[in-house]
């Protein structure tokens, strides 16, 4: 509301309150039309986007059980971004008939039209994957005329449905973790404008379906098949060589795997849609990117470009063999705001991630 003093005897004529009245009146009209445009603008953006999770058709007839409707294949990833301990489900769904286009680095090229869905959800116990299910989210990228838009949606708390949350929001969530102990957390959804900080490199485009990470076996009704293959055999995807000769980026977690493999494909996962040569932190000199070849890009004795307190008073991104002099391994194991690295999606330190990035940098020669 606008408050203007009127000074007294302005309007020789009219009395103080007279003054008073008729500019209340007129602000308040103002303040009406401003509000109004206000209404049927976010009525217009609102418009843009569907209501509720369910009206995409993702799923059957109960949404909750996140089973998968006719013609939309679930995907697994070798190596999944790291999100506060939360547990994911991914979805997408093509245009009847179409099919994307395979490419050899980056995301495929998919169909305008297509929908790629990730479910967000905490179990009861990290150690029982029966327990009871909390789902807290789900994220839509929806490939239109204009190009990819992200599109946020919150569970409701009976869990039959999520609703459009194109201002975000904060979720309380807790689990019993792999330790035993009850952890809790702020889970934090991206409003509308967030998805653009991560999903933008020169244009906005997915960032998980990418051949390198898509390429493993999954369990299928019909048994085990890798996964580019199946896609390839259900008119899915055109264009994929043989499986055998796509890169494979290793499961960070496998410990039966070179520790360099899975240091790398962490790294690629979790910070290099920023720190790539296409990257927004592209001017950092940092590239986190698989295909990066350069120790020097990778960090090994490189000084930062404009880290601030995120140094933690650390010289270089990477000292080998000394992780507790490494900025790398600083921003990892900080959660202070400004400083926790990747800045954005995570406000808890991986733990299992933190070890294996120490691991790496501490076998260097």
């Amino acid at each position: 509301m606008l408050v203007v003093a009127i000074q007294p005897g302005c309007d020789g004529n009219k009395t103080k309150d007279e003054h008073g009245t008729k500019f209340s009146a007129a602000v308040n009209s103002m303040d009406q039309a401003g509000n109004s445009e206000r209404l049927v603008e976010r009525r217009s953006r609102l418009s843009q986007f569907k209501p509720r999770l369910s009206d995409y058709g993702l799923f059957r007839s109960s949404i909750s059980d996140l089973q998968p409707a006719e013609g939309v294949v679930e995907y697994e990833l070798n190596t999944p971004l790291f999100t506060d301990y939360a547990q994911k489900q991914r979805l997408i769904k093509l245009p009847p008939g179409l099919s994307a286009n395979y490419t050899a680095q980056g995301p495929f090229d998919f169909p305008v039209g297509t929908i790629i869905a990730k479910t967000f959800y905490y179990r009861a116990d990290l150690n029982d994957p029966t327990s009871k299910r909390h789902l807290v989210e789900t994220r839509i990228l929806e490939h239109r005329d204009s190009g990819w838009v992200g599109i946020p949606y919150v569970w409701n708390e009976d869990q039959a449905d999520a609703d459009l949350a194109i201002a975000g929001a904060t979720i309380e969530v807790s689990w019993k973790h792999t330790d035993g102990e009850t952890r809790t957390n702020s889970h934090s959804v991206p409003n509308l404008n967030d998805c653009k900080r991560c999903h933008t490199s020169l244009v906005m485009e997915p960032i998980g379906p990418k051949a390198n990470n898509l390429n493993r076996d999954v369990r299928y009704e019909h048994g085990d098949q890798n996964q580019l293959a199946h896609w390839s055999q259900i008119g899915f995807l055109s264009g994929a060589p043989e499986p055998a000769k796509i890169p494979r980026l290793a499961v960070w977690n496998d410990e039966s795997a070179e520790i360099g493999a899975r240091a790398r494909a962490y790294l690629e996962v979790n910070c290099a849609h920023c720190h790539s040569p296409n990257g927004p932190a592209r001017n950092s000199g940092l590239h986190l990117n698989v295909e990066e070849t350069n120790p020097y890009h990778l960090g090994y004795f490189k000084t930062p470009v404009a880290a601030g307190k995120g140094t933690g008073g650390r010289l270089y991104g990477i000292v080998p063999g000394k992780p507790q002099e490494s900025i790398l391994e600083y921003r990892m194991q900080t959660s202070k705001p400004g400083e926790i690295m990747p800045e954005f999606g995570k406000s808890l330190v991986h733990d299992e991630g933190l070890a294996l990035i120490r691991r790496w940098i501490a076998s260097m020669q």
